[in-house]
């Protein structure tokens, strides 16, 4: 279901021609970048934190890795990830295909510095055996972003 979701929000903004189904598994990053051929940098993850406010997804760069006291200073609270068995309920898509395409209402989308290396970059598309091949600009317009932070190493 996760995937018609991030399929149908695509094509409504005219990008569903951008999505790769490869036959491989892409549920880690360095699944996806094996399967799409590409590497683990340019896999655009979205890492999905529970704060008192509710869910915030954010989007870096493959091999980047949260940086605690960054992100405490951006979002005034301890990063804390969403256990896997609520990811679903809360941000829309289950772990293994979670993307910023589709998700619920009211969930915050921010995009790390760390994509800022890369021109294209390859989120997945709402399940493990998706991606959609986007500039960073394209991301940043159709994760419908609040802005850019940096909370990465």
């Amino acid at each position: 279901m996760s995937f018609e979701k991030a399929s149908g929000y695509l094509r409504s903004i005219g990008l569903e021609d951008r999505i790769i189904v490869p036959e491989a598994s892409s549920a880690t990053v360095e699944l996806a970048a094996q399967a799409i051929g590409v590497t683990p940098g340019e896999i655009a993850k979205t890492l999905s934190f529970i704060t008192k406010e509710g869910p915030v997804l954010v989007i870096a760069e493959g091999t980047a890795r949260v940086d605690n006291h960054k992100y405490k200073e951006t979002f005034h609270t301890k990063a804390k990830m969403i256990p896997g068995d609520r990811v679903e309920e809360l941000v829309g898509h289950a772990p293994g295909g979670v993307c910023p395409f589709g998700i619920q209402d009211g969930v915050p989308v921010y995009m790390d510095e760390s994509l800022r290396k890369y021109e294209i970059v390859y989120p997945a598309a709402g399940d493990d055996h998706s991606a959609v091949k986007l500039t960073v600009a394209e991301l940043e317009q159709a994760s419908r972003a609040c802005g850019w932070v940096d909370v990465c190493k």
